[in-house]
């Protein structure tokens, strides 16, 4: 009796998990709920606050003023970051894809830096706490989570991921030879004294940045800085173009995944624009 009492205590605290994990799950990884939209905001506006706090720490005369107000905030921070991490970690099916995913290490970096900060103390490492905490930054890539159209972006560049890499290396085909010519017109009488530098010039001007630091004086070095210049222009729409094509194309899939089957016959591959099934007639998307 008391063993079968037991194995009901037991049935009933697992059940009572699971159903914990269940809410749990909702709230956090769901946004049709009220408390799945109060989560977020509430972790938008702490995401924001911490990273607002990072950068007003960098301002010596404000972080000397209030630096034990930004200690104690930024532990404040820290703590709800690692309960949200460990929250996920828990309601995941699988910790360990969650863990090595994109948003797993965002989480993780989000934290870490700040428990990294004890293990270095004394005056000698202040640089190594500096760079350390500094890495709180990574703390805007959690903003990702909060933006859904963020996730069609993403497709569109990793659908386009082939032309883009294509497209990189012409250019860096370009600025090599650009920037060795250059080299072997001014020389290192004017400025370009290696082909490094040459190239880091090539492609100061192809992205129409012209930091000055280094330029042509002869006419043949001024006539090869237009034409790159030139040229620029069109290199800098191209990405956008590709890009932009992407983003197209998921969206038509996206919105022909919505229509794509019919609820009342099952007929598949409608028009992304079409509103009743061709078949039967049936409103499509209910």
């Amino acid at each position: 009796m008391f063993y079968k009492f037991v194995i009901m205590k037991d049935d009933s605290h697992f059940n009572y998990l699971q159903n914990t994990r269940q809410k749990l799950c909702i709230i956090i990884f769901g946004t049709d709920t009220r408390l799945g939209r109060l989560f977020d905001v509430v972790l938008l506006y702490m995401i924001l606050t911490s990273i607002l706090l990072v950068m007003l720490e960098s301002v010596q005369s404000i972080s000397s003023r209030y630096e034990e107000l930004f200690y104690i905030l930024e532990w404040l921070f820290t703590i709800f970051f690692s309960i949200e991490f460990l929250l996920r970690l828990w309601i995941s099916r699988k910790p360990s894809s969650y863990l090595f995913s994109f948003f797993g290490l965002v989480d993780f970096m989000a934290v870490i830096p700040t428990y990294l900060t004890l293990f270095y103390a004394g005056g000698s490492y202040l640089i190594v706490v500096r760079a350390v905490r500094l890495l709180r930054v990574f703390r805007i890539l959690k903003l990702s989570r909060q933006l859904s159209e963020s996730r069609v972006l993403v497709k569109a560049l990793i659908s386009g991921r082939h032309k883009i890499l294509v497209f990189l290396g012409g250019v860096l085909t370009l600025v090599i030879i650009m920037g060795t010519l250059m080299y072997l017109i001014e020389g290192g009488e004017n400025g370009f004294d290696s082909i490094p530098r040459s190239i880091y010039w090539a492609i100061v001007t192809t992205t129409t940045v012209g930091y000055g630091d280094i330029y042509p004086v002869t006419v043949f070095g001024q006539i090869l800085a237009a034409t790159l210049m030139l040229m620029g222009y069109a290199i800098i729409a191209v990405p956008t173009g590709i890009v932009s094509s992407e983003l197209n194309k998921v969206s038509h899939k996206k919105a022909y995944k919505k229509k794509s089957k019919c609820s009342s016959c099952g007929k598949q591959r409608h028009s992304s624009k079409a509103k009743y099934c061709a078949r039967c007639g049936t409103v499509l998307g209910v």
